[in-house]
């Protein structure tokens, strides 16, 4: 054997086929699910008995043991409070970045280590490999699948202690291999949306947590349009719930102005106004040394984007932040989510929380892009 892994066995194809790999590894593998997420319990509807039981399925049919274990009362303090926090100060926030680093590769460990794991494992499609010395982050082979964007804040003392076995693959071969494994969820369905959470319609479910403050509508040009039912609900680049009919193109969110409780809108998927030349960031979280700055390399501001190319230098207000400036415009840069950086041979190297975008009176330089 070598040695005993713990999988966050979630009930989803990609830790079911982990599992597997790690077994035809040689290791000695233990399933462990989490359940994160009670508030819909009391409602009679319970999302996560569902995943609990494929999980349990998976588990028999690789003759591994599997344990349960609620970490409810840790996302709701460390996650979902901060989450709630940050979308009433009119941020867009992304719980499942900080509920990997809090919960998944924190509270997770800490747990796995308890039942005699020497390693943990879970179904992201990352890679880790040494590269210049070091043990570091790779992005995942499917660039359509590629999860290094929500692990960039990550404890790095953690890596060593990792395995990421389906990020070697693409989803296609992934559900392949279930099904000559004979794995009941081989064709189950992706889990989306917010972090155990799951899917939602976004406004009604923050709703129930937030109070929103009612505000007008203006277009980029000034012109009322109407009144929304808070800030915290729309995020830059959005179309749908607007409630905006008219002539013409469909309506899209192109700015949250705080100051007036506004909400700014622009006609047409390209209109200018959604995209930004740069952005201000809260300081950085490194996942080795930090490179020397300024710094050019390549960037995601979201998950499923292909990283671009872009400078980063260090933000001459003094904050301790970065200032990102893009090679060429990128579509609803928005305060936070996070841009995370790349390397050219494909190294997470970390990131930075968006706290501003770039004003239009600052100048961009060109950025080679012959990376």
């Amino acid at each position: 054997m070598k040695g005993h892994v713990v999988v966050a066995l979630s009930g989803g194809v990609d830790s079911a086929v982990c599992a597997a790999l790690l077994l035809e590894q040689g290791f000695r593998v233990t399933g462990l699910f989490m359940k994160n997420w009670e508030d819909d319990d009391r409602d009679g509807f319970c999302p996560s008995a569902e995943d609990y039981q494929s999980a349990r399925a998976v588990a028999e049919i690789l003759e591994i043991p599997l344990h349960a274990a609620n970490f409810a009362a840790e996302y709701r303090t460390r996650v979902f409070a901060r989450f709630l926090q940050e979308c009433e100060a009119g941020l867009t926030p992304n719980p499942d970045i900080l509920c990997n680093r809090e919960i998944k590769f924190d509270v997770f460990w800490r747990r796995a280590q308890a039942l005699g794991a020497d390693l943990m494992a879970t179904g992201h499609y990352a890679r880790l490999a040494w590269h210049q010395g070091a043990l570091r982050l790779f992005a995942g082979r499917d660039p359509d699948k590629d999860q290094s964007y929500f692990l960039h804040t990550i404890d790095p003392a953690i890596l060593p202690f990792l395995r990421f076995p389906v990020g070697d693959f693409t989803k296609t071969e992934i559900r392949a291999r279930a099904l000559a494994l004979g794995l009941p969820n081989a064709d189950r369905k992706g889990s989306s949306g917010i972090c155990f959470i799951g899917e939602r319609r976004f406004p009604p479910f923050l709703k129930r947590y937030l109070k929103g403050v009612r505000g007008p509508i203006y277009t980029v040009d000034g012109q009322p349009m109407g009144h929304h039912e808070g800030l915290m609900f729309y995020t830059l680049g959005q179309r749908r719930g607007l409630g905006l009919g008219g002539p013409g193109e469909a309506w899209y969110v192109a700015d949250k102005r705080l100051a007036d409780n506004a909400l700014i809108v622009a006609q047409g998927a390209e209109h200018p106004s959604l995209y930004k030349p740069g952005c201000r960031t809260a300081a950085a979280h490194w996942l080795g040394p930090a490179p020397g700055l300024p710094w050019q390399g390549l960037a995601k501001i979201r998950y499923r984007q292909h990283a671009f190319p872009l400078r980063v230098r260090p933000d001459p207000d003094g904050s301790g932040g970065l200032l990102l400036e893009f090679a060429q415009p990128q579509r609803a840069v928005t305060p936070g989510q996070s841009a995370a950086f790349y390397d050219a041979d494909g190294v997470c190297l970390g990131g930075a929380v968006i706290r501003a975008e770039r004003g239009p009176q600052e100048r961009v330089h060109a950025v080679p892009q012959d990376r």
